[in-house]
């Protein structure tokens, strides 16, 4: 058959079955070399022998076959591991030894799935490569690598379809989506190291995406290369200490309410924290910076209501917060206290002229403009109490 591939038609594969066996370790081009070079004598050792050594030359060709089956193939073959979970007990922890294992696998009953750092998990570029469909798991110290690629499938690292299981430490690359979320509650994501395809931005998935999910704890994860971290009709979550790069929405809430976000580091996303429809949702403490893009956002607001914005650093963004009718619902307040908003191209930007925001203690160091009403009237409908404008050339009444 491989002969046949070099010279189609002429039926060579019984000649190499007659070539000494050490010309099988040669290299291909070697191989093709010497069976040109002999073709005349091999055809008439083949018809003297072909009717007496049959049996003895199918063998020949077997052996020949083996020995062109490419070594690093066989070196790569990937192990099984769906058995091994199968085989695990209820509690049981199974260590993986140093190796590449190969996925997609379903994990439905709690188990600790430990790759003590050395363990590979390949999909093979076919679907998610970890379902994790059951409470009480833990998948830790493992590398997830070559989902599918398909969105509507969300073909992902880890999909979560559970209560109170624990991912961390995972190594997640080359998958469309990091780490899905979807009707889970009380689950703990931490300290894992996630990027997405090398696809264009908007191709990408979500490195961490929350779809009605409530009481889950995103700590201290790292992510780059990804689309969004995003919460979708999601509540009482806790997003903390968390770090993105080279992303789109570094966090994105659309209809999420009660959500605590602190001590994240978001720095050349295309957008820091945008909230939508997402209702008393607290922001604390977080650095967000080189938003710089034509449509770059520290912080958005939109029709969202009753937060607590305090304690944040937006530096070096095209807008620094941007507000779009919010506080959306009657009689509640957005308060906005000791932010530093500095060298950012605008400020503050209301879209609208609007009021029921509240601004005490704020610095707004050095931005080129440093409020903005991109409706041409007023922002004084709200409330300004303490705040340092460093472009202030007036009396200070205190001095």
């Amino acid at each position: 058959l491989y002969a046949d591939s070099i010279w189609p038609g002429q039926g060579r594969a019984i000649y190499y079955a007659l070539l000494p066996c050490d010309w099988f370790w040669a290299d291909d081009a070697d191989v093709i070399a010497a069976v040109a070079s002999c073709v005349d004598s091999a055809q008439a050792v083949a018809r003297a022998r072909l009717s007496m050594q049959a049996i003895l030359t199918s063998l020949r060709l077997l052996a020949v076959l083996f020995c062109l089956q490419p070594f690093h193939a066989l070196a790569t073959e990937l192990l099984p591991l769906q058995p091994l979970i199968d085989a695990t007990d209820d509690g049981e922890t199974l260590l993986l030894s140093a190796g590449r294992y190969a996925g997609p696998v379903i994990i439905d009953h709690p188990m600790i799935l430990d790759g003590n750092g050395e363990a590979t998990i390949d999909a093979g570029g076919k679907g998610t490569v970890i379902l994790l469909d059951t409470d009480g798991a833990t998948i830790r110290n493992l590398h997830l690598t070559n989902s599918g690629e398909s969105h509507n499938d969300i073909d992902s690292a880890i999909q979560v379809r559970g209560k109170f299981n624990v991912i961390k430490d995972n190594k997640i690359d080359n998958c469309l989506f990091g780490i899905d979320l979807q009707q889970s509650e009380n689950n703990i994501v931490r300290r894992n190291s996630i990027s997405s395809k090398d696809f264009e931005l908007g191709q990408r998935g979500d490195a961490i995406r929350l779809w009605y999910s409530f009481d889950n704890k995103i700590l201290d994860n790292t992510i780059t290369d990804s689309r969004d971290t995003v919460g979708w009709y999601s509540a009482n979550n806790i997003i903390r200490g968390n770090r993105a790069t080279n992303s789109r929405y570094s966090l994105h809430f659309m209809y999420s309410k009660y959500n605590l976000v602190e001590n994240n580091h978001y720095v050349n996303n295309a957008v820091g924290i945008f909230l939508m429809y997402s209702d008393s949702v607290v922001l604390r403490n977080n650095h967000i910076a080189h938003a710089a893009g034509p449509t770059g956002v520290g912080i958005g607001f939109k029709e969202t209501s009753d937060l607590v914005i305090e304690n944040n650093e937006v530096l070096y963004c095209a807008t620094g917060l941007y507000i779009d009718v919010s506080p959306f619902q009657p009689d509640t307040i957005n308060t906005f206290g000791n932010n530093l908003i500095a060298y950012n191209a605008i400020g503050i930007r209301f879209l609208n002229d609007w009021k029921g925001n509240e601004f005490r203690g704020n610095r707004f160091i050095d931005n080129l403009t440093q409020v903005v009403v991109s409706s041409g009237k007023t922002a004084n409908r709200n409330v300004w109490e303490g705040n340092h404008w460093s472009d202030y050339e007036g009396f200070d009444e205190d001095n």
